[in-house]
């Protein structure tokens, strides 16, 4: 079997891109030289599900809801980034830095942008700060989808949109890598916490096998200190996959709110 990787969630512009993937070339040849590198052709659910996944990344939503039967999680990155803890993150509520919003409550009326329908960062953890605030009833006057944390906060920038929840991780990247970008938002608020995206591979990967990427996270992350600062990379944990229970809870407090969706 030739051995597959990608790393496709932190990519926020092309220099960062690279730098990703130096690092996943490095912890990759202390493991299987012969892995290749890939950019998926398809859709990240249908990726991360083939069955040559040596490493790949992911959101925890999809991990528990279905990914977990036919992938192993490595590890979880610890990042050094407001909103972080541990292995654990949040996500940053932003609107327009000129806008009359103080508060997410403030936000009643106003229109929301998320990411994706299965993004814990983007959607569900922002379903569970609203759920409290709008007594089963719809919160948002309009819902924008954008496909990324990007176009959530370009969205929001545009004035088509006046709130969001990004991924406090890719949020401080936006600082690090488009400052400009990130002078035009304004946070007014951080989400509850959850376990943050892991580090998976295909359940083919021998167990032994888990255990030698971990050493090479670890090994990759000691020997090349400047390039863990410009990834923000404090380390790695091995969560059980029980921690990612958290992100249903996230999900069952909006539900049991009346809060269902977005809305």
């Amino acid at each position: 079997m030739t051995w597959i990787a990608a790393l496709p969630m932190y990519n926020v512009t092309p220099a960062l891109a690279t730098v990703w993937r130096e690092w996943l070339d490095d912890v990759l040849r202390r493991v299987s030289p012969a892995c290749h590198i890939v950019e998926p052709d398809e859709e990240l659910h249908g990726f991360w599900r083939r069955p040559n996944v040596l490493l790949s990344q992911t959101c925890g939503y999809p991990l528990v809801h279905g990914l977990n039967e036919q992938v192993q999680v490595i590890a979880t990155p610890r990042f050094d980034a407001p909103g972080c803890a541990g292995a654990d993150y949040s996500s940053v509520l932003v609107t327009r830095a000129e806008s009359q919003f103080d508060s997410l409550a403030a936000c009643r009326g106003a229109r929301a942008a998320y990411n994706q329908d299965d993004s814990n960062s983007g959607m569900n953890v922002f379903r569970h700060a609203v759920a409290p605030l709008a007594r089963k009833s719809a919160f948002f006057s309009a819902v924008l989808r954008t496909g990324s944390h990007l176009g959530s906060l370009r969205a929001v920038i545009e004035n088509r949109a006046d709130v969001a929840a990004i991924d406090c991780v890719t949020f401080a990247f936006v600082c690090d890598e488009l400052p400009e970008l990130a002078q035009k938002v304004r946070q007014i608020g951080l989400t509850a916490a959850s376990p943050g995206l892991p580090l998976i591979a295909s359940n083919n990967v021998p167990r032994a096998t888990i255990e030698t990427l971990r050493e090479a996270l670890n090994e990759a992350h000691r020997t090349q200190p400047e390039r863990a600062k410009r990834l923000r990379l404090k380390g790695f944990s091995a969560l059980p996959l029980a921690d990612y229970e958290r992100i249903e809870q996230l999900e069952n407090e909006a539900r049991a709110a009346g809060y269902a969706h977005l809305v």
